[in-house]
């Protein structure tokens, strides 16, 4: 199976090139399913009912978010009625939503997504390598689903690293969000589970992680708030992650960067 996920996707930019170009990038890959995380798609920070459908429209099957996610009013009432729209899974009891899901590609297997945010440098929220083991212990990779896909939204990146060793050979892939930032480390770890500690954004990268850099500078320079940040209206770059499954086992058999568009160095799939 081909699976692909997109990093988050940083306001207006983000949300243009993937709505240009993501349709002719998953028929020219044969992409079987697709997760993108949108916790900064609107306007720079979480995401509307509009914003996920205009998202759906351009081919995601499964909207992922993160701390933002409930910046809009509205979400609650999205994450309660979509199951394709999920919050973290580790996020307290009650909260509106759902941080897992299982779905069906284009191939026809089943995919299951689970959504994971960090506790280092974040918000307080659940253990997620407990909602980790409990997940991976009811969903068996190859038995009784086909692809198993770990979003883990947070700032440390030894935080990811330990979820994604402790989860190997349990998922088909964990990939991290959140700092914006293409980590170099993709990779297969020993066990049969990809990895990438930070898929990077869909944004404009002549910026500060997304937003325009002058009020990002002013608060390093003084201490202090003058404005809100504001997402960057440039030429924006698509990053992520591409990867094969195999279609027995559901672990992975090739990991790819994905990065095309604005300024940052292109990395594509051989196929």
């Amino acid at each position: 199976m081909r699976l692909l996920f997109l990093g988050d996707v940083v306001g207006q930019s983000g949300r243009k090139i993937i709505e240009d170009t993501l349709r002719d990038f998953k028929t020219k890959y044969k992409i079987d399913f697709t997760v993108i995380n949108g916790d900064n798609a609107a306007h720079g920070f979480g995401l509307t009912s509009g914003v996920c459908t205009d998202l759906f429209n351009a081919g995601a099957d499964v909207i992922t978010s993160g701390n933002h996610g409930y910046e809009a009013p509205e979400m609650e009432n999205v994450f309660n009625t979509n199951p394709r729209v999920l919050r973290p899974a580790n996020f307290p009891e009650g909260m509106p939503g759902s941080g897992c899901g299982f779905y069906t590609a284009q191939n026809g297997k089943k995919v299951g997504v689970l959504h994971l945010q960090g506790r280092v440098f974040m918000s307080p929220c659940e253990d997620p390598f407990r909602v980790a083991k409990n997940w991976v212990e009811n969903f068996k990779l190859g038995e009784n689903v086909d692809a198993l896909i770990v979003d883990v939204h947070g700032e440390a990146t030894s935080e990811k690293m330990a979820l994604a060793q402790f989860l190997d050979g349990k998922v088909s892939f964990v990939v991290g969000t959140h700092t914006h930032i293409p980590t170099a480390d993709v990779q297969i770890l020993p066990n049969g589970t990809a990895y990438q500690t930070d898929a990077g954004m869909c944004g404009c990268f002549d910026s500060v992680i997304g937003m325009k850099k002058e009020e990002p500078i002013y608060r390093y320079l003084t201490c202090r708030k003058r404005m809100k940040y504001e997402p960057v209206k440039g030429d924006a770059t698509v990053c992520g992650l591409y990867v094969e499954t195999d279609d027995k086992t559901g672990l992975a058999v090739k990991v790819s960067m994905v990065r095309y568009g604005g300024r940052l160095q292109e990395a594509l799939p051989k196929i």
